[in-house]
């Protein structure tokens, strides 16, 4: 079959030890039975040709070679030869431990071949049946639970009673050991002995003298007697390395994965120490897998994983024969025709050659084909029967095996046509514990194999993410934490890995479909269904009431020969589902509650516990609230973030820990399994804090955010204590939390009016998190980054952590040299740390301008203004360096802008504070705002065009605007003439303002219209008046005289233009038509003809007709307030100015409103005598004759108001209204008269 190989050196090949073989598909008798049998292991050498022996060979007589190695044999020796029939109580554990990637999945049936084919001779049989059945996702598990061996060792040990006492209750009464037969040996002994006289081809095997008869039958019964007695195990005590076997589950070595600690402890290496699991001498409980073959057997759909020890020998027409003995003087039964037929099927032997006997003597050869044998005489059977009991067992037993981990009996007592189901995990935990029954480890261990052996794979396909969780659990249930804390860490630990943390945004339902396929979808749900009376078709009311014991029962053996009598039923609920979890948070507290219990198990396996400072797990870990002037300030920050930093900034090894390092507080040692699965568990828990962290961040509940952080990286701190050097994911991940816990110090420091509440959500602790803190207070005090994680009350505090978390993630990404590889975190990071480098310096800036207001009249500039205004520079610098490195154009433009800010700030804080008539505008104030514009412009620059940020770009050229103004404003109203001629200070003053209109737009439509557009108003009205007043004290240079003339009456109609556009600029208007009036008046005095002067009175008077509209608006407002006060009881809740839509100042209105009226009624004077004068010269009766009645009417009106000064301003304002609009009409009359 393949090359020889040892049994010991057998285990490492299984799997892939020799090609599969092609299976066959027999035809017999007319009904095709399909059958295909693959080899996926063989210890046997390869096949000798078998020795014919000669007639008259005496098998009583033992051959020299009788239970001797050969070299044919290989070291397997007398298994080979099938002489230890004794089938294994444990057998098909083993061979599900090496063929782990069969279990739960394709395979249905684990088995000896032996168990195989007694389940299928059940209608045939007389003979009793008793197998142990256990179900590990679709596949079954068959072992032979021999009662007889069984209730020997109950009476030696008092292990077992309960069954005893139940099987006696139940089934027989009067139980007695049956003795083996001398018949039986005596068989066991001659086909032993035939069986090595026909590998003896060399004729070498000579008879030996039968001088001693104990060769005959000692050996023999002595081997048989052991393989019998050395089967049964005690109950479990202790727990152990989980496989024989290095290459059954050990995926490779990459330290500290989660896939590697999965491997690990599947594989448990032995160097650990730990008490063998399996106690039970060599052979471990039968948990080694010491069939001759295993083989992959599909029997039409049924597939099967068989171990069989059948010898197969060569010769014949066929390449492979098997050999059997028989006595001549009995025919060949039904039984054994089943039996020889389904041997051959299973191992793929096409021949079958019978020696016949009589008394040991040999008589004759016969070879028969396999598909002969089911039509031999008198063993005629229908292939095709035995396929429907071999569907209908299977059936029954997969419909109502249905619980993972319990460990169900098939029974049917000798003679007896009833097959009863019994649940003997159920009976047992009913009388005693559940370690009472042996099998409750090793399914344990295969269950978590499984669920190993699918999580190494979990990346190809979620979908098993359900089956591997059940099978988990399931594992769980059957273990205790005292005696297996490795398996239950790990399997907290995988469980805990199932859930994604990493990618919290999907939906769950996306990654996990509601159930896997049909015959997978059992749960442990299945706990709440009644055990009894379930079965439907399988239980009668006619049976025993004794029977409700039993889960099913098959009535009577011939129903398994009927076609389908047993269908699968799949009354499994379909409950393989992944838990949906409904949010972040929920599927956070399910790994955490993973996490815990792991940690449980490996804290309870640590010795040294006394070591340790006591700590009660139900009293919560203190966190320390602490106030600004306990917690040091950012000074104390800076020593912390060295210790830090000295700590993470360790060269980056791969190797997970060092060896030979001293034990860790708690008395672990490194490399040990405690050690690497608390790695994982407090990396695990560290994750979902952050996770949770993030969520709280999302839901802006920033004392909860903190507090997971905390926790987040306390769990780092504790990591960093046990492992020397750190993996470059795990700091990346470090990264990722110091970021955002500087996030989270931000956001609390803008918030600050909810700081009552974020401290209550800091507090609070659930029971959960401070059971997983004692756990990780044994190995650390978990102090490394209080820093970062204290609630803070005062804000430049907060803002310095924030900043410090975001420069200890820089640094980290600097030194462990992730920057290449994570270059979104860094850009990240970068524009973070400018992000709170800008809020600190907005800060310091702030505080500086209020030091400002608050400064009385102290001439010079306080050092603590000056330390602000550095360190808020700095702050902006780095924050401009920040953006610039990674190519931010519109942030580091935010930034110029704030500096040039706060360049406007050192220039208001230099104003000469002495009284206004004194002041001049300094040069510092000069030497401050032109830096202010350059970094204005810098920004600008920065920016390029509009179309890269819009609103950042407008708002810059607005600061820009207003800098210019704001100087030229000072410069023109505190003009330095002790260091400047006035006409140089005129023409800075011209500039500037024509450069603070540059930069404002009038005519985009924007929210910041309306100001651009009082701005440009402003300005020019300044501009007109700088003009105008240049006008009137000049004297000399005519042509100078006229360009400030034309200059001043441009900007003086531009001024009204933009003024008119506005709704809430009334007093504006009123002045600057006031001032263009005074312009009038100016220019009248130098003139000397009448017509000219008339003409220059029109165009006054039209330019106060014109104000119209502006007395509108006042008289709008004015009427608006006094109905509001009226509303009002008492009138001394009036309302405040500001509550109007313009807010109109009053007395500016009462000031403007007097010059308006003192202004008309000059006017309107001079035009009377002017009319007049003209009307004496002229004579007759014209256009100016009607001008000049209405204009004294209008003068007397006039003149009677102002004489009234009991008129309230709304009557005044009323009474203009109603003059101008009587002067409307003729003035506009007289212009074209005069024009």
């Amino acid at each position: 079959m393949e090359e020889p190989c040892g049994a010991g050196a057998a285990a490492p090949l299984r799997g892939d030890a020799e090609e599969p073989k092609q299976g066959s598909v027999l035809f017999l008798g007319g009904n095709e039975v399909k059958s295909s049998a693959v080899v996926k292991y063989s210890s046997a050498p390869p096949q000798a040709a078998f020795a014919r022996l000669q007639e008259k060979t005496d098998l009583k007589l033992p051959p020299a070679n009788w239970l001797r190695e050969s070299a044919k044999l290989g070291p397997a020796g007398t298994t080979i030869l099938g002489n230890s029939k004794k089938s294994k109580p444990f057998s098909s554990f083993g061979m599900a431990y090496d063929f782990i990637d069969s279990v739960g999945n394709d395979v249905d049936v684990v088995s000896d071949s032996e168990n195989i084919k007694k389940l299928l001779k059940i209608p045939y049989s007389k003979s009793h049946v008793s197998m142990a059945v256990h179900r590990i996702g679709r596949t079954l598990l068959l072992d032979e639970l021999d009662i007889q061996e069984l209730f020997m060792r109950s009476s030696q040990t008092g292990d077992w009673t309960w069954l005893k006492e139940f099987y006696q209750r139940l089934i027989d009464q009067k139980w007695q050991r049956k003795k083996k037969s001398k018949e039986h040996w005596y068989q066991k002994a001659i086909l032993s002995k035939f069986l090595y006289y026909s590998i003896n081809g060399d004729g070498a095997a000579q008879p030996v003298p039968s001088t001693s008869k104990q060769h005959q039958e000692g050996p023999v019964a002595g081997e048989s007697d052991e393989a019998g007695r050395a089967s049964w195990p005690a109950p479990f005590e202790m727990p152990s390395s989980l496989s024989e076997d290095p290459g059954a589950s050990n995926q490779g070595n990459v330290p500290l994965e989660p896939s590697y600690i999965v491997g690990h402890v599947a594989s448990a290496p032995k160097e650990q120490n730990l008490t063998p699991l399996f106690s039970d001498g060599e052979s471990g409980q039968g948990l080694k897998n010491d069939f001759v073959r295993n083989i992959l057997w599909t029997f039409e759909d049924i597939h099967m994983l068989v171990g069989s020890n059948m010898p197969i020998f060569g010769g014949g027409r066929y390449p492979a024969v098997s050999l059997r003995l028989r006595d001549n003087n009995k025919p060949i039964n039904v039984l054994t025709g089943i039996d020889y037929w389904l041997d051959n099927l299973i191992c793929n032997v096409p021949e079958l050659v019978m020696c016949f006997h009589v008394n040991g003597i040999v008589q004759k050869y016969e070879m028969i084909k396999t598909e002969d044998i089911p039509n031999l005489e008198n063993s005629n059977f229908s292939t095709k029967v035995i396929k429907d009991i071999a569907q209908n067992i299977l059936s029954f037993l997969k419909s109502n095996c249905t619980k993972e981990g319990h460990t169900y009996w098939l029974f049917k007592a000798s003679g007896s046509d009833i097959v009863k189901l019994y649940d003997l995990t159920t009976l047992c935990e009913e009388t005693e514990d559940k370690y009472q029954n042996p099998f409750t480890m090793p399914v344990a261990i295969l269950l978590y194999k499984v669920a190993c052996n699918m999580m190494l794979k979990k990346n190809q396909n979620k979908k098993h993410y359900g089956t591997i969780r059940t099978l988990l659990l399931n594992c769980l249930k059957l273990l205790d934490n005292g005696r297996h804390p490795q398996i239950i860490a790990s399997a907290n630990y995988m469980l805990s890995e199932l859930f994604q943390l990493d990618e919290p945004k999907k939906e769950d339902s996306a990654d996990f479909p509601i159930n896997g396929n049909s015959d997978e979808s059992y749960s442990e749900e299945e706990e709440e269904m009644p055990d009894s009376d379930e079965n439907g078709s399988y239980s009668t009311s006619s049976d025993p009431p004794d029977d409700n014991k039993a889960v099913a029962i098959i009535k009577s053996v011939g129903e398994l020969s009927v076609p389908e009598k047993y269908k699968s039923v799949h009354r499994i609920r379909p409950s393989c589902a992944f838990p949906v979890c409904h949010g972040t948070e929920e599927r956070c507290r399910l790994v955490l509650n993973h996490v815990l219990e792991g940690l449980k198990s490996v804290d309870s396996s640590v010795k040294k516990e006394g070591d340790l400072p006591a700590a009660d797990p139900s009293t919560p870990i203190p966190l320390k609230y602490e106030d600004e002037s306990t917690s040091g300030g950012p000074e104390c920050l800076e020593k912390q973030m060295a210790l830090f930093l000295d700590k993470s900034s360790v060269p980056v090894a791969v190797g997970s820990f060092q060896k030979g390092k001293h034990s860790s507080q708690s008395g672990m040692i490194p490399g040990s399994w405690q050690y690497k699965m608390k790695l994982q568990l407090i990396l695990k828990s560290s994750k979902a804090y952050y996770v949770l962290s993030d969520a709280a961040m999302i839901l802006q509940k920033y004392g909860r955010a903190l507090r997971y952080i905390k926790l987040a990286l306390q769990c780092h701190d504790t990591y960093c204590c046990l492992c020397g050097s750190m993996l470059p994911e795990v700091l990346m991940f470090l990264c990722q939390c110091l970021t955002l816990c500087g996030d989270i110090q931000l956001m609390l420091a803008q918030n600050a009016n909810n700081r009552a509440a974020y401290l209550e959500e800091y507090n609070y602790q659930t029971k959960e998190d401070q059971e997983i803190l004692h756990s990780l207070h044994r190995e650390s005090r978990c102090q490394v980054f209080a820093w970062a994680t204290d609630l803070s009350t005062d804000l430049e505090y907060q803002l310095s952590v924030s900043c410090k978390c975001y420069e200890a993630a820089y640094e980290i990404l600097l030194f462990s040299n992730l920057k290449k590889e994570n270059p979104e975190q860094h850009i990240q990071v970068l524009k973070r740390m400018g992000n709170i480098r800008n809020e600190i310096g907005v800060f310091y800036m702030n505080q500086a301008a209020a030091v400002q207001t608050e400064r009385v009249v102290s001439k010079n500039v306080s050092t603590t203004e000056q330390q602000l205004w550095k360190k808020s520079f700095s702050c902006f610098e780095e924050g401009i360096q920040n953006f610039e490195s990674i190519d931010d154009a519109t942030n580091a433009a935010l930034l110029l802008c704030n500096t040039g800010r706060l360049m406007r700030i050192c220039a208001q804080a230099h104003c000469a504070a002495e009284g206004d008539f004194k002041r001049e505008f300094s040069p510092e104030e000069a030497l401050y705002y032109n830096k202010a514009i350059d970094y204005y412009l810098k920004a600008l620059r920065s920016l390029g065009k509009r179309d890269v940020h819009p609103a950042v770009w407008d708002s810059v050229n607005w600061e820009l605007s207003t800098t210019y103004f704001t100087m030229a404003t000072l410069q023109q109203d505190y003009a330095p003439l002790s260091r400047k001629a006035q006409e140089q200070i005129e023409k800075e003053v011209s500039e500037a303002m024509m450069k603070s209109l540059k930069y404002c737009d009038v005519d985009t439509v924007s929210e910041r219209q309306p100001l651009c557009q009082y701005r440009a108003a402003t300005i020019h009205h300044r501009l007109a008046s700088m003009y105008h007043s240049c006008l009137r004290n000049q004297v000399g240079d005519e042509h100078l005289r006229k360009q400030h003339r034309v200059l001043a009456d441009l900007h003086y109609s531009k001024a009204v233009r933009l003024f008119q556009l506005l709704k809430d600029a009334p007093c504006e208007f009123l002045r600057v038509q006031l001032e263009r009036v005074a312009f009038a008046e100016f220019q009248m005095a130098s003139q000397n003809s009448s017509a000219g002067k008339l003409k220059t009175l029109f165009g006054a008077l039209d330019i106060m007709t014109k104000t119209k509209g502006a007395f509108q608006l006042i008289r709008k407002e004015l009427v608006a307030e006094s109905e509001q006060i009226s509303k009002d009881k008492s009138p001394a809740e009036g309302v405040s100015p500001s509550d109007s839509s313009v807010g109109l100042n009053k007395e500016e209105v009462l000031k403007l409103l007097s010059i308006f009226e003192s202004r008309m009624s000059f006017l309107l004077l001079q035009s009377i005598k002017l009319l007049t004068s003209t009307k004496k010269k002229i004579g007759g009766i014209n256009e100016e004759e009607v001008v000049l009645k209405t204009n004294k009417q209008v003068y007397s009106l006039l003149l009677r108001a102002t004489a009234n000064k009991g008129l309230t301003l709304l009557e005044r304002t009323d009474l203009i209204l109603n003059l101008l609009e009587q002067l409307a009409p003729s003035s506009e009359g007289s212009n074209g008269g005069i024009q």
